[in-house]
Formats: C-alpha cells, sequence, structure tokens
C-alpha cells in the first residue's frame, strides 16, 4: 500500500511539475526553466538528505557512470513536457508519457537492461498497453 501511496504522490507531483514549468517557461523560456527547477529540486533535496541525515555516500563509488547521469535526464524530461504541454495541453501530454513510460519499462523488463532479471510479457500486458493507446487516440479527437 505504501508504495501504491508514492506512485500515486510521484504522478501527481510530475503533473503539476509539468504545469508550472510551462507557466514559467511563458515568461524565462524552456531551458531556463528546466535549470530552475533542476536547481530547487537540488536544493528541496539537499535540504531533505540535511533533515533525515543518511550518510550513505561510500556507495557513490560501487555506481556505474549510466547510473549517475539520472539526473542528466530530467533537463529532458523537463524540456519535453513543458513543450508537449504547451502544443497539446496537459491531458495529452501525461497521458502520452505514461504510455511512453509503460513502453520502456516493457523494453527494460523484457531485455533485463539495467542489470534486472528478464520478465516475460503476455499477452494481457500487450492488450492494456493497446487499449491505453486507443483511449488516448479517442481523447485527442
Amino acid at each position: 500500500m505504501r508504495g501504491i501511496l508514492f506512485a500515486f504522490l510521484g504522478g501527481a507531483f510530475i503533473t503539476l511539475q509539468g504545469v508550472a514549468n510551462a507557466r514559467i517557461s511563458q515568461d524565462i523560456g524552456t531551458w531556463q526553466a528546466a535549470a530552475v527547477t533542476q536547481f530547487t529540486g537540488f536544493v528541496a533535496a539537499f535540504l531533505i538528505l540535511m533533515v533525515v541525515r543518511e550518510k550513505n555516500w561510500q556507495g557513490l563509488i560501487k555506481v556505474k557512470p549510466l547510473y549517475l547521469a539520472g539526473g542528466a535526464f530530467a533537463a529532458v524530461i523537463i524540456f519535453s513536457n513543458v513543450t508537449a504541454i504547451q502544443h497539446v495541453g496537459v491531458t495529452l501530454t501525461v497521458s502520452t508519457v505514461m504510455i511512453s513510460q509503460l513502453c520502456m519499462t516493457f523494453l527494460i523488463d523484457t531485455k533485463g537492461w539495467f542489470g534486472l532479471v528478464k520478465q516475460k510479457m503476455q499477452l494481457p500486458q500487450f492488450i492494456g498497453i493497446a487499449m491505453m493507446i486507443a483511449g488516448v487516440v479517442i481523447l485527442k479527437f
């Protein structure tokens, strides 16, 4: 139940962030909005780290460099979401992002990328993706 709650919060905050960034980018530009968002996110995470006081920095040397680039992905995510929201609106953007996320997770799971155990996808999973895509198509018109 706790995982579902955090997933729900994460989804809600991604949407809120996208809308806020779209509004900011109208005044200062999309890449500037991405930079401001990254900076404020860093400050918030750093303050939470100081309060929680987790000190496991030694494990950092064990992390593969590719995984350390995860924060850089956020700049592309922010830019893409802001641009999409400005062109097609929040609902269609979020719906399309969810489908993209599911498709990417299918690839990661079926190929065993990032050291994960390969998962076998079956017909119900493919039907679910197809239904979501159909929903976005219907939503668009």
